[in-house]
């Protein structure tokens, strides 16, 4: 059991029999009541986002979620699959589940998947992402003194901002976190 004062970012609990993880805390003591606990939560299979506050001395089923390493291996239809590297396991994701994480998988892309009881959950993707340029316009000459910027789409269909240098076929890095264009790898 986990009290509402152990809660924290990142935090995964059970409640009212769905699986939560806190992506924001704020702990506050009103006058001469009692301390509460706000918390901003995703919901782990839906993906919706809710906020709730709690009183200090609730307690919540504390949750262990098993990592494991994966490798994407395709798409069919709304589903992505996966291949556990030890045991070659083939879990599949929904695209709902998935979210904006989507435009980051490019097959053969290794990282991490969330599983709870023989479920996957949810992916951790890596820091940063090598994807082709498959459209962009061409750069203006004269323009690169000021730092200028284009619209470029990798081959996963994510759009990116990218310097005038870059043509059709770079590979660019990308920062999974942001989506903002790194460097060309």
């Amino acid at each position: 059991m986990i009290s509402a004062t152990e809660l924290r970012k990142g935090v995964t609990f059970e409640l009212d029999g769905e699986l939560h993880r806190v992506l924001e805390y704020q702990h506050s003591y009103i006058g001469r009541g009692s301390a509460n606990v706000r918390v901003k939560l995703r919901n782990l299979r839906t993906g919706r986002t809710i906020e709730h506050t709690f009183g200090a001395n609730e307690k919540f089923q504390d949750v262990r979620l098993e990592l494991r390493q994966v490798q994407y291996l395709y798409r069919d239809g709304d589903l992505f699959y996966f291949m556990d590297t030890e045991t070659y396991e083939q879990p599949a994701v929904t695209a709902e589940t998935l979210q904006e994480k989507v435009d980051y998988l490019k097959e053969g892309l290794v990282l991490s998947i969330s599983m709870y009881e023989g479920q996957p959950l949810e992916i951790e993707l890596p820091v940063t992402v090598d994807l082709k340029v498959s459209q962009t316009d061409p750069g203006v000459k004269g323009d690169t003194a000021t730092g200028a910027t284009k619209r470029a789409t990798t081959e996963t269909g994510l759009a990116v901002q990218v310097p005038l240098f870059i043509e059709e076929g770079d590979i660019v890095r990308v920062d999974t976190r942001t989506g903002e264009y790194l460097t060309r790898a």
